[in-house]
């Protein structure tokens, strides 16, 4: 048997949010700092800075969790690694590498309870049942139920791929249970917008989570060139089908404004630039250092060329 102390009833602690077991626990304060800390860890916390912890009370059943991420463990709890095989291995690899997650996520299992990693990001608990299929942005996961399943997923169309600046390949998340992602906006300010038969377009890549079953591309703001150009608007990400979309009210990427094809071609544009600088700044000091090493051997081998202006003296 294990009691805790200090854990439920700590007044610096309040549980923000919960759902099927999950609690995230937020501390009001930052009470291990010193002097010099203090004036930072104040306003930090007046600013709603603060650590943040995930507390999953294991009742039989099982979470997968971020590698790393464990803090500690009470109970009857065991870790497994969440791999089947050699060629599970592999395809988890190659799959961590496209989506930015880690590759081996431990499996906790038991009865007991398990607590994170603190952290400085916002903690959203989402029920992936309501989002048939549940398509994050690079980073976010953090946990989630063993039973619900992860894959990887292609974009359907290459312009949103290419021109959408949100990556080729996304982790989904299917199934029925609790997903734990890190958000760096809370939940507050997280706009969801439900979809039924319909379209939403967003300058900017601000969608963080979205509906498998939506239908996501790239397209110019106007049905003309000179209309996209003339709103200012470039291209624009648009979904269209049923479903939801969880938007920030900021760009993640800090991509504010601007076409990102737009940008891109002035990325090559800069670059040429300045490797044209760099092969001239080559190519000048090479014909100066060719110049002078003419002039050196001319020098050598006609010794009185120096002279030939000098005035000749007689005795």
């Amino acid at each position: 048997m294990i009691t805790y102390k200090n854990l439920y009833d700590n007044k610096n602690v309040e549980v923000i949010s919960s759902k099927g077991g999950v609690k995230v626990l937020e501390y009001k304060k930052d009470l291990s700092v010193d002097a010099a800390g203090a004036i930072n860890a104040y306003f930090a916390s007046e600013m709603n800075v603060r650590k943040r912890q995930v507390l999953i009370e294991l009742n039989g059943n099982a979470y997968t969790i971020s590698a790393g991420a464990m803090q500690w463990t009470a109970g009857s709890v065991k870790m497994a690694a969440d791999v089947k095989g050699i060629g599970d291995f592999f395809g988890k690899a190659i799959s961590s590498k496209v989506t930015k997650e880690s590759a081996i996520k431990p499996k906790y299992e038991g009865n007991g309870l398990l607590m994170l990693e603190p952290t400085y990001k916002h903690i959203l608990l989402e029920d992936v049942s309501e989002w048939n299929g549940l398509v994050l942005d690079d980073g976010l996961f953090l946990a989630c139920e063993s039973r619900i399943k992860q894959k990887v997923v292609a974009r359907t169309n290459l312009s949103s791929a290419m021109l959408g600046n949100e990556g080729l390949f996304n982790l989904c998340l299917e199934g029925d249970g609790i997903a734990v992602l890190e958000s760096p906006v809370p939940r507050d300010e997280l706009i969801e917008i439900s979809l039924e038969n319909d379209e939403v377009r967003i300058d900017g890549n601000f969608a963080i989570a979205w509906s498998k079953s939506l239908d996501f591309r790239v397209e110019k703001s106007s049905k003309s060139l000179v209309g996209s150009a003339v709103s200012g608007e470039g291209l624009v990400n648009v979904y269209r089908g049923t479903g939801k979309i969880l938007m920030a009210p900021c760009s993640l990427n800090i991509v504010l404004g601007e076409s990102i094809v737009l940008l891109r071609i002035i990325k090559y544009l800069n670059s040429y630039q300045v490797i044209k600088r760099e092969l001239d700044y080559i190519s000048n000091s090479l014909f100066i250092f060719y110049l002078e090493l003419l002039i050196f051997l001319f020098v050598k081998t006609n010794p009185n060329a120096t002279n030939s202006n000098e005035p000749k003296t007689t005795t």
